[in-house]
């Protein structure tokens, strides 16, 4: 294949075909891709290669002039790509860049599991979070977090307790850093804890109770979103809350909490007293001990940001 010009024209212009397929194939042996791929990989190819790989010419330009006009293409959301095959030239089918880009979207939402969480904290993002000044500390802890915790993942790190009224943006932050840490290639789960343990108690009849807690305590980043926000029963506090942070303390993975309550408040208002009205500060206290090892707390004040 010496000069790929001449050879293009001289099968261009073979009497024997018929003129429709020249016509057709005129086409394809000009195209600019198909010279060009040629050109490049000449030294590949075999010395009859344009003649024995017409079929496979003509299928690239057609199909890849349907995939640029959103025409039904033979394989949907791919695009032909030539290649050198055996020293002939084949076609490959590639993802378009909208399949790439949506293949990377559930990939993201792969990374980020979550347990009946509001739908609309799935997009929240960090540059997106409305950092006042009374709101400035929890967003660079949350920037420190991400920072140390993707430069070594499996060492210790402390995670976040945020405490604050209704409203004030403790959610949405804890989303928030588990997109970042989802786009950076890390996973990590997100629950609504009071939904959390009505699932657990509806799982009991199904005996589906030790598949969920055990998928829960083993993610590698958790995030336990509004904790204390409905009365605990004894089972749900010892055998669900105290077994998810007995295995991420003696684990060291990192766990976050969000609250209306502070720690102190968590422990002396709510993990003390059970539904029934036990009074339990040992059991509190013990629970607190993990939580304090697991998370720092930082307060969030501010108006409520939530639709009214």
């Amino acid at each position: 294949m010496e000069d790929v010009s001449k050879t293009m024209q001289q099968l261009m212009s073979q009497r024997h075909l018929n003129t429709n397929y020249r016509q057709l194939m005129e086409k394809v042996y000009s195209d600019a891709a198909v010279k060009q791929f040629v050109a490049d990989h000449q030294a590949e190819l075999a010395e009859d290669a344009l003649e024995r790989s017409a079929a496979k010419l003509y299928e690239f330009v057609t199909e890849r002039d349907k995939v640029a006009q959103g025409g039904e293409t033979f394989a949907a959301g791919y695009e032909p790509q030539l290649i050198v095959s055996n020293h002939l030239v084949d076609v490959a089918y590639v993802p378009t860049q909208a399949t790439q880009d949506k293949q990377a979207q559930q990939q993201l939402r792969q990374r980020v599991k979550s347990i009946a969480m509001p739908k609309d904290i799935r997009d929240a993002q960090l540059d997106s979070f409305d950092h006042d000044e009374q709101r400035m500390e929890a967003l660079m802890a949350a920037y420190d977090f991400i920072d140390t915790y993707e430069a070594s993942p499996h060492r210790r790190h402390q995670a976040l307790y945020l405490a604050g009224s209704f409203g004030v943006g403790k959610t949405y932050l804890l989303a928030a850093i588990a997109n970042q840490l989802a786009s950076d290639g890390f996973s990590s789960t997100l629950i609504h804890f009071p939904s959390l343990a009505v699932e657990m108690k509806n799982a009991i009849a199904q005996n589906g109770v030790g598949d969920k807690l055990d998928a829960i305590k083993r993610a590698p980043v958790l995030m336990i979103d509004d904790i204390g926000a409905d009365a605990m029963s004894a089972w749900v506090r010892d055998d669900i809350l105290g077994v998810i942070l007995e295995y991420r303390m003696q684990e060291e993975l990192p766990t976050f909490f969000s609250s209306n309550f502070s720690m102190e408040q968590l422990e002396n208002e709510h993990l003390r007293i059970s539904s029934r009205g036990d009074d339990e500060p040992l059991k509190a206290q013990r629970l607190m001990q993990r939580i304090r090892f697991l998370a720092r707390e930082i307060t969030m004040v501010g108006v409520n940001r939530r639709p009214q």
